[in-house]
């Protein structure tokens, strides 16, 4: 009596349109990635790629060179500007050579020693001519000797006195900027450098290689993809009926032919706007031609799920 029962139940459901227990919705979509595309900063050949597609590789891993012959070649240019820079504000902060401050400290003493001499031999002049013992001629040009020997002592002192003194404040404030702007563009000629050796950003898997050995990269164009872990997604399209039901956030089961049972996918976005819609008005009769895109993020690995695979996704219990 029983299997009579469920015979007639099927029956009526097959033969009456919305009998019996209704079916659970399910929408068909198909599997997408959100890759992580590697490029390099500047343009170059490239010199190395250090990795191959289906390879896995963690963060800071090397992944290819560009050839950096010039940039080694600038870096060392702008290295070689700084030390001219650093030595030039030296000089200019320090004042002049201990050499030459040397040089006019001895000239300094034999004046000295000079004007020493020429105040005896007037002393001893000037005795003479009271006397009347030496011509008036020569106490003249013993004064004259003794002038000048003051005056080669004054000079000396002043020469002493700027040799020893800094540069004035204008030469060595440009100097040290100088300075800087040198070291500055080392820097620069420094990240140059860095930025022809490329690594990964993150772990991932390597999913393409668009590029050999060889082959100029343009700025900013990829030369490779990678596929992070939790990158895969769902994308579905629901009807305009079901959509109601479905809340961010939502967990999702995931079907597919050949998959792994029990994929579990996370409602992580809803479109606000239909898809495909008819060029008529929303009536009643015609807004079940309306689909939604929605979006659902993969979880625990996605079960080796490829970016491409048909699905299809039910509300999970």
């Amino acid at each position: 009596m029983e299997q009579f029962l469920s015979w007639l139940t099927a029956l009526v459901a097959v033969l009456v349109p919305g009998f019996g227990a209704a079916p659970v919705p399910s929408w068909n979509g198909y599997v997408e990635a959100d890759y992580v595309y590697v490029a390099a900063a500047a343009p170059g050949v490239l010199e190395t790629v250090a990795v191959g597609a289906g390879e896995a590789v963690a963060a800071g891993d090397l992944l290819f060179v560009l050839k950096q012959d010039q940039q080694l070649a600038l870096l060392r240019a702008a290295e070689a500007r700084v030390l001219v820079a650093a030595a030039n504000a030296q000089n200019l902060s320090t004042g002049s050579r201990s050499e030459e401050v040397d040089v006019i400290r001895a000239s300094l003493g034999k004046a000295e020693a000079d004007l020493v001499l020429a105040r005896t031999t007037l002393g001893r002049s000037e005795k003479l001519a009271a006397e009347g013992l030496t011509p008036t001629a020569r106490l003249d040009q013993d004064r004259a000797m003794l002038h000048s020997a003051e005056a080669q002592v004054a000079q000396l002192k002043a020469q002493l006195a700027v040799a020893e003194l800094p540069a004035r404040d204008p030469l060595q404030l440009a100097a040290e900027a100088g300075l800087a702007a040198a070291r500055a563009d080392a820097d620069k000629a420094r990240a140059d450098l860095a930025d022809r050796t490329v690594t990964a950003p993150l772990a991932a898997q390597v999913e393409r290689v668009f590029y050999r050995p060889g082959e100029m990269a343009s700025a900013g164009v990829p030369v490779l993809s990678l596929l992070p872990a939790g990158a895969l997604k769902v994308k579905f399209y629901v009807a305009e009926a079901d959509r109601p039901g479905l809340a961010l956030g939502s967990a999702m089961g995931v079907t597919c032919d050949g998959c792994a049972a029990g994929l579990v996918a996370r409602l992580t976005w809803l479109a606000a706007e239909p898809q495909f819609t008819p060029p008529i008005i929303y009536s009643r009769d015609e807004r079940t031609r309306l689909t939604f895109l929605a979006e659902a993020t993969l979880e625990g690995g996605g079960g080796g799920v490829r970016p491409g695979q048909p699905v299809t996704v039910v509300r999970a219990p």
